[in-house]
């Protein structure tokens, strides 16, 4: 409501980002995320898409595959929410209702939703910003090697995922 209020109070939306900008010029584009992050979640929780993302997940995974599919999911979820506690919010619920229905790991579960978030914050590093804003550089700068990490990491997160729910790590 705050985001709304603000734009009607300075007529456009445009006008809203400028004294955003104005104010907070370093972070002005990760604070105005947030307010679409709970709207996203009132859409998926309120739409029932929730319960449905839930039952997908019960249908395809096994109590030792939950972590893999909540890795993968987390790092396409993540593309559209990647915030930590945003995603969180959007995608935990699911994930531990899906784990509570099939008889998997909850921690398991939780932590590889916490990695998939992780994992694509390699390609979509906004976690770099300020380092970058602070050295002068860009992010052409640097998402060559990020890249090439997302990739590595991918690896051994897809194969730790796979081996911790199988209880051989």
């Amino acid at each position: 409501m705050i985001l709304f209020i603000g734009v009607l109070l300075l007529g456009t939306p445009v006008n809203y980002v400028a004294k955003l900008n104005e104010g907070i010029k370093t972070i002005s584009g990760i604070i105005l995320q947030y307010p679409f992050y709970a709207g996203i979640m009132a859409i998926m929780a309120g739409s029932g898409l929730v319960d449905t993302i839930s039952r997908v997940f019960v249908d395809i995974a096994t109590p030792q595959t939950l972590p893999f599919w909540g890795l993968v999911s987390s790092f396409v979820i993540n593309f559209f929410a990647p915030s930590g506690g945003g995603h969180w919010v959007i995608q935990g619920p699911f994930m531990i209702d899906a784990a509570k229905a099939i008889g998997s790991s909850v921690s398991q579960t939780s932590m590889s939703v916490m990695l998939g978030n992780a994992w694509n914050d390699l390609v979509q590093p906004f976690w770099i910003l300020p380092a970058l804003a602070l050295s002068k550089l860009s992010l052409k700068d640097v998402m060559g090697y990020t890249v090439i990490m997302m990739f590595w990491v991918g690896f051994i997160f897809i194969v730790s995922m796979l081996l911790w729910g199988a209880q051989i790590v």
